[in-house]
Parts: C-alpha cells; structure tokens; sequence
C-alpha cells in the first residue's frame, strides 16, 4: 500500500529533482519513493528481515489448508 508524504527540499535539489524525473519520464514523488526503496534495500538490517521472512514463509509441514478460514478468524465467541 502506498503512503504520500510530504518533504521539503531546496529550490536546487527540487530543480534536481525534477529534471531527474523528467528524464525517466516519472513524477518527483515516485523518483523519490523508488531512490529511498534503493536507500531501504541496501541496508543489512532489511536483507536481514527478508530472510527472517523467508523461512517463516516456507515453514515445512504447513499448507494453506492448515490454516484458519476466514470465517474462523472473525468467528465472535
């Protein structure tokens, strides 16, 4: 899901900004979202919760008819 935020910036690194954005042919707040994605994925703590995903995600023995429907999680008692 995406979010907009607002930033504030210089008058140089807006004109940067959006020269930059003109030239991939995109909008400044989508150049911005993707250069801090970039930003997010070169970290070692994100790689680090990718894996720790990862395995919860493919936990042996588990299949999706193992879990709750969806009636059964909003069940009222």
């Amino acid at each position: 899901m995406l979010k907009n935020v607002t930033i504030t910036l210089t008058e140089e690194a807006l004109r940067w900004a959006r020269h930059r954005a003109a030239d991939e042919n995109t909008s400044v707040s989508r150049l911005v979202g993707q250069m801090l994605e970039e930003k997010m994925r070169e970290t070692d703590e994100y790689w680090k919760a990718y894996e720790r995903w990862k395995k919860i995600k493919t936990i042996k023995g588990v299949t999706a008819s193992d879990r709750l429907s969806r009636e059964q999680i909003h069940e009222r008692r």
